[in-house]
C-alpha cells in the first residue's frame, strides 16, 4: 500500500503532499516531510533510486522510492508488499501526464495550478491503491474533467450566475 506521495524541491520545500495513512497532526505530517526529505536528498544520484526508510508516524518496513528530476524530488512511501520497479514505473507514469498536462513541467505549474496535480495523482492512486497505469487513460480523464470544468463555467456565465436553465411555471 501507498502510504504518502510527497513532491519536494531541492531545498526541502514540499510542491505536493498526499498522506495515503492517517498522520495526526500538522506538526507529525511536518515531521514526515522533513524525515522523508532528509533520507532522499543525501544520497547522491548515482545510488539506486529506493532505500528502506524509518517514518516513526508509520513503522517500520517503509520503503521510499523516489526519483531526482531536475529540482525536484518524487517521493512514494510505500509498504514492503509494494513493487520497486513497478513504483518506480508510477512515478515516471504520473511525471509523464504531469509533463504533458504542463509541456515540460516544471516547480512553478506544481505551486500555481495544484489543484490539477491533485487531479493527475488522484487518477493514478486512489486511497493508497494503484488505479490507472495507463497514461493515455490518464489524460483522457483529465481531459474529460476540463471539459465538463468548461461546461459548467459556460453554464453559470449563460444564466447569469445561477445553476442550469431557469424556466418559469405558469
Amino acid at each position: 500500500m501507498i502510504k504518502g506521495v510527497m513532491i519536494v524541491n531541492n531545498h526541502g520545500k514540499p510542491r505536493l503532499v498526499k498522506f495515503y495513512q492517517n498522520v495526526t497532526s500538522e506538526e507529525k505530517q511536518q515531521s514526515v516531510i522533513r524525515n522523508v526529505f532528509q533520507q532522499v536528498a543525501q544520497r547522491p544520484d548515482s545510488f539506486c533510486n529506493y532505500l528502506e526508510g524509518i517514518i516513526p508516524e508509520w513503522g517500520e518496513n517503509i520503503k521510499l522510492i523516489y526519483r531526482h528530476y531536475a529540482t525536484l524530488y518524487f517521493v512514494f512511501a510505500v509498504d514492503s508488499q509494494e513493487s520497486d520497479l513497478g513504483i518506480l514505473d508510477l512515478i515516471q507514469v504520473f511525471v509523464e501526464a504531469l509533463d504533458k498536462c504542463f509541456v515540460d513541467v516544471c516547480e512553478l505549474d506544481l505551486i500555481f495550478h495544484a489543484d490539477l496535480v491533485h487531479y493527475v495523482l488522484d487518477e493514478i492512486v486512489m486511497g493508497g491503491m494503484v488505479l490507472e497505469t495507463n497514461i493515455n487513460n490518464i489524460l483522457q480523464a483529465i481531459q474529460d474533467q476540463g471539459k465538463m470544468h468548461s461546461n459548467s463555467l459556460k453554464n453559470t456565465t449563460s444564466t447569469g450566475g445561477a445553476v442550469g436553465p431557469i424556466s418559469k411555471h405558469v
